[in-house]
C-alpha cells in the first residue's frame, strides 16, 4: 500500500510538472519555439530527488514552467542524452536551450536550488529570449529598410 502511495505521489508530480522526456521538450521546443529547460539528475541522488519531487512542483504551481519546453533526464535510464547535455558531473543541473539568431545559448543551473532561484533563472532566459527577439526583428526592419533605399 505503501508503494501505491509513493507511486501516485511521484505520477502527480510528474504531471504537476508538465514532465516529459527529452524528446517531447525537444518536439514541443520546436513546435512552439520556448526555450527548453531541463532537469538532469537520478533517482539515487537526495538532492535530484527533492528537485524533482519537490522543488519543481512548487514551480510549475507559479506558472513559469508553461513557459518552456521542460523535461527531466534521468542519468541511469537516459545515459547518452544526459551525458550530451551535461557540464561536467555535478547532478542535479537545471539547463535552458534557447535559440538565438546567432545560435544555441545555454545556460546553466548546478546543485539543488530553490524554487525563487529557479523562477529567476528562467524568467531571466525568456527576458533574454524576448530581448533576442527584438533585436532580430529591429535588425530584419533595418535589413529591409537598407533594401528599399537601394532599389530606389
Amino acid at each position: 500500500m505503501m508503494s501505491f502511495a509513493f507511486s501516485a505521489m511521484v505520477q502527480v508530480s510528474l504531471l504537476t510538472t508538465g514532465a516529459n522526456t527529452y524528446a517531447d521538450a525537444h518536439k514541443q521546443h520546436v513546435d512552439t519555439g520556448r526555450p527548453m529547460v531541463l532537469l538532469v539528475g537520478a533517482e539515487w541522488c537526495p538532492a535530484c530527488v527533492q528537485m524533482k519531487n519537490n522543488i519543481m512542483p512548487r514551480v510549475a504551481k507559479q506558472g513559469v514552467l508553461e513557459k518552456v519546453a521542460f523535461a527531466h533526464v534521468n542519468t541511469d535510464r537516459d545515459g547518452r542524452v544526459a551525458k550530451a547535455v551535461m557540464q561536467g558531473g555535478m547532478i542535479p543541473q537545471l539547463i535552458m536551450y534557447r535559440k538565438t539568431p546567432n545560435g544555441w545559448r545555454r545556460h546553466l543551473l548546478m546543485g539543488a536550488q530553490s524554487p525563487e532561484k529557479i523562477q529567476a533563472f528562467i524568467k531571466q532566459g525568456l527576458a533574454l529570449d524576448e530581448a533576442d527577439a527584438l533585436a532580430a526583428s529591429k535588425a530584419n526592419q533595418t535589413n529591409s529598410v537598407s533594401y528599399q533605399k537601394s532599389s530606389e
